[in-house]
């Protein structure tokens, strides 16, 4: 496979700019699908051939899949928030669709789908739930988990119903170099690690480092069954902790305050109101809030025994999150 010419999406971005190093350093031939006013930073240094487009424009998808042997699709919009919440429902379902549509008619032979476990239904007791807990449209809190459901429900109807052959792989929350806008995750580790955040909520995440998310990839595009639905997470970690070791990487004390969702909804409120005007997603949204009710554990039993998928320890992502941050002045 490596020699072949793969389309990625989403590859100046955190997850895709990994999943492209990852694949240059496997020796593929690189294609990157990248907009207009997307960052360069994490595309430096990298061997690939540009094409400018957007992922909503069916024009610019085909003109970048002419030719491709394989399709990464990592490309989405990554905000709990937005102005116009459907601007995120129309890039993650429909950008997909377009994409999808145009590998089928270039007879794309292999195609790895980055969906998220925000497509998974939590357990509420925290009990870490595997690929076979599908959440519904209805039940997904905010209009992000609303839209990768609906974007991985095209996939997985046009591998049923068209035999697109797509595997679908699961990441849950990366962490690690190169979070250049940052993600949700990134602006927490940010904001911890300037000693902005003097409390927490009692809730939980799966935390695992993005270049083990990119070996993922390439081990689902080499070895992952068509129609597969797998899990690239590492370890179940409470906030509370992960708070602390950010601190401690940092210099800092470890916040120890617990506070109450409800307390926090009013400022959240407050929060989107202001970001209406200013139009810059807040630190804190009631959506966010929303989740944050449940522990989002999840295991990788199946990607550890079917791709030989392995994390790295959770600590070291927050590490290596740190030192980017700092080297690029996040932390400034």
């Amino acid at each position: 496979m490596a020699g072949d010419t793969i389309l990625v999406t989403g590859a100046s971005g955190f997850v895709g700019s990994a999943v492209a190093h990852s694949l240059a350093a496997a020796g593929y031939r690189l294609r990157v699908l990248v907009r207009a006013t997307s960052p360069r930073l994490n595309l430096a240094g990298l061997d690939a051939e540009m094409v400018e487009g957007d992922m909503r424009d069916p024009h610019a998808v085909v003109r970048a899949m002419a030719g491709a042997r394989y399709l990464m699709h990592v490309g989405a919009d990554y905000r709990l928030w937005a102005p116009d919440p459907e601007e995120i429902l129309r890039t993650n379902r429909d950008g997909t669709r377009n994409l999808m549509r145009a590998a089928l008619k270039a007879g794309v032979e292999r195609i790895v789908y980055t969906s998220s476990v925000a497509t998974l239904a939590v357990s509420k007791d925290g009990t870490p739930v595997d690929e076979t807990r599908q959440a519904s449209f209805d039940d997904a809190i905010g209009i992000y988990k609303k839209s990768k459901v609906a974007a991985e429900a095209v996939v997985a109807a046009m591998v049923a119903a068209e035999r697109l052959p797509a595997v679908i792989v699961h990441p849950s929350t990366p962490i690690g170099p190169r979070d250049v806008k940052p993600t949700p995750t990134g602006r927490i580790i940010i904001e911890a690690a300037r000693g902005r955040m003097p409390g927490y909520v009692d809730t939980g995440l799966n935390l695992v480092h993005v270049d083990d998310v990119a070996a993922g990839h390439l081990a689902a595009l080499q070895h992952g069954g068509i129609g597969e639905r797998y899990i690239l997470g590492g370890q179940n970690v409470g906030l509370a902790a992960m708070l602390a070791e950010i601190a401690a990487l940092s210099g800092r004390g470890a916040p120890r305050l617990r506070i109450p969702r409800r307390a926090l909804m009013p400022l959240a409120m407050l929060a989107e109101a202001k970001a209406r005007v200013t139009r810059r997603e807040p630190f804190l949204t009631r959506d966010g809030l929303r989740m944050s009710k449940y522990r989002m554990f999840f295991s990788s039993a199946k990607a550890e025994r079917d791709l030989g998928f392995k994390a790295r320890p959770y600590q070291q992502g927050l590490a290596d999150a740190l030192s980017w941050f700092r080297e690029h002045g996040y932390l400034a």
